[in-house]
């Protein structure tokens, strides 16, 4: 299956593996690496890759076209960038309705008005129009590119991942979105089959020993409680 760039962004939010939630983009050097490790993927939703050029105090996350080199986010990258999160991962909650959303934020979701004002203003940051190009060896390939050789780098990275939080939410694996109900786990996921109920056999794994230990120690308990 294709990776999604918005799930990959929502899914910075996830269980830590001791009964709590981690935030991966918590810091600037977080959001270095998230972006570093898709670096491929951001040049496929906006023409371009990302690296360092120049010299500045806070936003040095560059996105030129060329080759990868390293890039360095500052603290208003991340912000505007967990500010497009929040608003993809209200959409997400909003999707899987009725059923519940993740519980890592479902008491402090931002309204679905807000979440696509946000995200649609995001958008809107960078024009891009398609462009074709054909490799010699290999097949057509269609890529998004903004006008101009300048640009504001931190909106060319907020509009490619609000973009692609449209082009999902608006196409057809939407219907695939399920919040993971497995106890401890915040993410969402795409449901590949129907019977698949949870993100990852672990989730699965966890699952069933909960519902084994519910149903042998919670008839005892009940019991005691009677009697007492």
């Amino acid at each position: 299956m294709d990776r999604c760039l918005a799930l990959e962004l929502a899914s910075t939010i996830r269980h830590d593996g001791d009964g709590g939630v981690a935030d991966d983009l918590s810091d600037a050097p977080g959001l270095t690496r998230w972006l570093s490790e898709r670096a491929e993927l951001l040049a496929g939703a906006v023409g371009t890759t990302p690296h360092t050029a120049g010299s500045t105090t806070d936003s040095t996350t560059r996105f030129t076209t060329g080759s990868t080199t390293g890039f360095t986010a500052g603290e208003t990258d991340r912000a505007a960038v967990v500010a497009v999160r929040e608003a993809v991962r209200a959409l997400f909650a909003h999707a899987v309705s009725p059923a519940p959303p993740s519980p890592a934020d479902a008491q402090r979701l931002i309204s679905v008005a807000d979440a696509l004002e946000r995200l649609n203003a995001a958008a809107r940051r960078v024009p891009v129009s398609p462009r074709l190009t054909w490799p010699a060896d290999g097949p057509p390939l269609r890529q998004l590119v903004a006008p101009g050789a300048t640009r504001d780098p931190l909106d060319a990275l907020t509009a490619a991942l609000a973009r692609s939080a449209i082009d999902f939410l608006a196409g057809p694996r939407r219907e695939q979105l399920r919040a993971c109900t497995a106890p401890r786990c915040v993410r969402y996921f795409l449901k590949g089959h129907g019977r698949q109920e949870f993100c990852k056999p672990s989730c699965s794994n966890r699952a069933r020993a909960a519902r084994h230990y519910q149903r042998h120690h919670e008839p005892a308990t009940a019991s005691r409680t009677t009697k007492d």
